[in-house]
């Protein structure tokens, strides 16, 4: 079969990836170790060894395109580390409400300046909507507006945001389209700064589990947070949304999703990034509202996402120097990695992003898509 050196300058180049190549996507190995670490260690091991800067690129970004166009990560051998994830998500409920809020703490918890510094004005944490727009904030303005007209808002409308995060979109939808916001979150963090925004507007931020919530709204959002709710928790969501929901309301979920349907994330992402989070798949996610909701609409806006996180990656590494006292180099390449590998899953149309729109079977009438 060939030393691990062979095994992996041989995969990698069916990604046109040359090991100490020329190209600026191709690696620069600095320690030997690599190939080993890589089939023994999978995913986490080809992490991990970037973090511990065993190697380089030039171009993060476009290779981990390459990797995934080409699905060179498909030839990396199965290792226990994957088998690990793969038992633990299948025997186990990864996303109870105790486990859901270890995600708070590894990732939204880090600190608020870094986000601050990273993402735009608003503090919005997904992806914006460039269609027209030039910059960052623009993109994400779009994107707020383009949810309000897609929930039909109207002044004195009653909203739920499940998932709130720092408050930008309650803010929003309070100042813009006249409606009162219960945003909930299991981040202390976000919660701080969410009611420091939403200060003198009829939004109330709550730290609480949207499984704790049981009341009446004309409508019912959710940014970014269908991603941490888990397959097997995905009937229950839906159907705790369709508990609060009026029977004239709209649910409106705007999701990251994948291809096939799964059970699992990768492994380094779950470690570093998001534990205990999964992307959903079209056909998971209708059988979970399947008798509950009736879905008016599906958008798919994907490619967006991309040049968002390359932007959130420019504005990270642009004020690295502002932020490091609280940080250290091991989290700036582990930061980096994310954000690139993030970019490439998108721009090779690995994941997607989401927006659909929801009714109850008593709801009547049309339902105008909004583009």
């Amino acid at each position: 079969m060939g030393s691990s050196k062979q095994i992996i300058t041989n995969m990698f180049a069916a990604g046109g990836i040359t090991i100490n190549g020329t190209n600026p996507w191709d690696m620069q190995v600095h320690n030997e170790k690599l190939y080993d670490r890589i089939l023994s260690g999978g995913s986490i091991g080809f992490g991990e060894s970037y973090m511990d800067g065993w190697w380089d690129c030039e171009n993060l970004d476009n290779l981990f395109f390459r990797i995934q166009y080409h699905r060179v990560d498909k030839m990396i051998p199965q290792d226990l580390n994957t088998l690990f994830y793969f038992l633990k998500s299948k025997f186990s409920n990864r996303q109870t409400k105790l486990r859901a809020k270890e995600v708070a703490y590894k990732h939204y918890d880090i600190g608020n300046d870094l986000y601050e510094k990273m993402l735009d004005k608003r503090m919005q944490y997904s992806c914006g909507y460039w269609e027209t727009a030039k910059t960052l904030d623009e993109a994400q303005e779009a994107k707020l507006d383009l949810i309000c007209r897609k929930l039909k808002l109207e002044k004195g409308m009653r909203l739920l945001e499940i998932g709130c995060g720092w408050g930008g979109f309650a803010k929003y939808a309070a100042e813009k389209y006249g409606v009162s916001v219960v945003g909930i979150t299991i981040s202390e963090q976000q919660a701080i700064i969410a009611r420091e925004v939403n200060e003198g507007l009829p939004v109330e931020i709550r730290m609480q589990d949207y499984r704790d919530v049981n009341e009446q709204f004309d409508r019912i959002v959710s940014i970014a947070m269908l991603e941490a709710v888990g397959y097997r928790n995905f009937r229950e969501y839906m159907e705790v949304a369709a508990k609060n929901l009026t029977d004239d309301g709209i649910f409106f979920i705007h999701t990251i999703g994948g291809n096939y349907p799964t059970k699992i994330t990768d492994p380094w992402i779950d470690k570093y990034i998001f534990p205990n989070g999964m992307l959903p798949s079209v056909s998971q996610l209708a059988t979970a509202w399947k008798g509950l909701f009736i879905m008016e609409d599906l958008h798919n806006f994907g490619p967006y996402y991309d040049p968002t996180l390359m932007a959130w990656r420019k504005k990270f590494e642009d004020n690295w120097d502002s932020i490091k006292k609280d940080y250290d180099e091991t989290f700036y390449r582990m930061w980096r990695y994310y954000l690139s590998c993030s970019a490439a899953s998108f721009r090779s149309r690995k994941n997607h992003l989401w927006h659909i729109v929801l009714t109850k079977p008593k709801h009547l009438g049309v339902y105008q898509s909004v583009r």
